[in-house]
C-alpha cells in the first residue's frame, strides 16, 4: 500500500523540478534569445529537449543529494516535505521578483534546515528543560563537497569565461567583426545546446535524488539507488518546466548584465558547460545560474570592467548569499508546522 505521504513528497519533487526548469530555462537560452541567434520557440524547444537527454547522463549528483548530505538514518518524510517546500517556496519568490538565485542552494538550504531542526530535542536535566541538537545528522565529507563547489563554481565560471573571452579575441583579431559575429552566430546555437544539456545532466538528478532518498525511508528500496520511474518522471517535469520558460530571469541575466554579441554568448556559455559537466561527473550539485551569471560576467570583464552591469551584478550576489539561509528558515517553518501536526 502506497504511503500518502509518499506521494505527496513525489509531487512536490517534480514541482520542484518543473519550478526548476522554469526558473533556470533562462541559464541555457538567455544569451541565444538576447543576441537573437535563435527565435524564443526554438530556444525553447531546444533547451526543454536537451534537458530532457541531460538527466539520463550520470547518478552522481542524485547520489550526493540523496545520501550525502544529511544521514539517511535521520531522514523522514516530514524532513523531506519541509525541506521541498522550503525550496520551492523560495524559487518562486525569486522567480517573481526577476533575481536568478540558485535552485540548489534552495534545495540544500532546505535540506539542512528540515534535517537540523528534526533532531532537536526537548531534553529535561535537573529540572530544567532545554533544546539539544544531535550534531551527526550531517554527513560531514559530503556537505562539505557540496558547499565548496557552490560557492567555488562561480569563481571558476567567472574565470573561464574572462580568459576564454580573451583567448578567442586573440585567435580572431584578425576577423572583421561581421564576419566574426556572423560565424559566431551559429557557434552560439552549439554552445546553447551544451549548456541545455549540462543544465539537465546537473540539475535534473536532485529531484531524483530526493525522491530516492524518501523511497528508501520509506522501506520502497533497500539500497539507495534511482529507479527507472524516477529518472524519466523527473526529467519530464524538468524538459515540462523549462517549455514553459522564465523570461523575467532571462533579462536579468541577459540584457541587465550586460550587452551581449554572438561571440560573447557562445564564451558564457561555453565555460559555464564546462564548469557544469565537471561538476556533474565528480557529483557534486552545483548552481546552474551562479555558473552562467557569472561566465557572463567574467566575459564582460575581459573587455573592460565598466561594461558589466555591476549593480545588477551586487543584486545577483545578494540573492545568492541569502539563498541558503532563506531556504533553510522555510523548510525549518514548514517542518515546525507539520512536527506540530504529527507529521514528523
Amino acid at each position: 500500500m502506497l504511503d500518502p505521504f509518499l506521494i505527496v513528497i513525489v509531487v512536490l519533487a517534480l514541482a520542484f523540478d518543473f519550478i526548476n526548469g522554469f526558473h533556470d530555462t533562462a541559464n541555457a537560452i538567455a544569451t541565444s534569445v538576447l543576441t537573437k541567434a535563435l527565435t524564443i520557440p526554438a530556444a525553447i524547444l531546444m533547451a526543454a529537449a536537451l534537458n530532457f537527454a541531460g538527466a539520463f547522463v550520470s547518478e552522481a549528483v542524485a547520489g550526493t543529494i540523496g545520501k550525502g548530505i544529511v544521514d539517511p538514518v535521520a531522514v523522514t518524510h516530514g524532513v523531506v516535505m519541509a525541506a521541498l517546500i522550503g525550496a520551492i517556496t523560495w524559487n518562486l519568490i525569486t522567480w517573481y521578483y526577476g533575481l536568478p538565485s540558485s535552485s540548489s542552494h534552495a534545495l540544500i538550504g532546505g535540506l539542512i534546515g528540515a534535517a537540523g531542526l528534526s533532531q532537536f530535542k526537548w531534553v529535561q536535566e535537573n529540572g530544567t528543560v532545554s533544546w539539544r541538537l544531535h550534531y551527526g545528522v550531517f554527513e560531514a565529507a559530503g556537505l562539505e563537497k557540496t558547499l565548496i563547489a557552490l560557492f567555488v563554481s562561480p569563481l571558476a565560471g567567472y574565470i573561464g569565461g574572462f580568459f576564454l573571452m580573451v583567448l578567442l579575441l586573440w585567435l580572431f583579431r584578425r576577423a572583421t567583426p561581421w564576419r566574426l559575429n556572423h560565424g559566431f552566430r551559429y557557434l552560439q546555437v552549439v554552445s546553447a545546446a551544451f549548456m541545455a544539456f549540462s543544465h539537465g545532466g546537473n540539475d535534473a538528478q536532485k529531484s531524483m535524488g530526493i525522491i530516492s532518498m524518501a523511497l528508501l525511508s520509506g522501506g520502497f528500496i533497500s539500497s539507495f539507488h534511482i529507479p527507472a520511474w524516477v529518472k524519466v518522471a523527473c526529467a519530464t517535469a524538468m524538459a515540462l518546466g523549462t517549455a514553459f520558460g522564465g523570461w523575467r530571469i532571462i533579462r536579468t541575466i541577459g540584457r541587465n548584465v550586460m550587452e551581449l554579441k554572438f561571440i560573447h554568448g557562445f564564451a558564457a556559455e561555453t565555460a559555464a558547460a564546462l564548469v557544469i559537466q565537471t561538476a556533474t561527473h565528480i557529483g557534486a550539485p552545483i548552481s546552474t545560474t551562479h555558473v552562467i551569471s557569472s561566465s557572463i560576467m567574467g566575459v564582460g570583464s575581459s573587455r573592460r570592467l565598466s561594461s558589466v552591469r555591476w549593480k545588477i551584478a551586487a543584486n545577483i550576489v545578494t540573492a545568492w548569499i541569502f539563498t541558503i539561509p532563506a531556504a533553510a528558515a522555510l523548510a525549518m517553518f514548514s517542518y515546525w508546522v507539520m512536527a506540530s501536526l504529527g507529521c514528523r
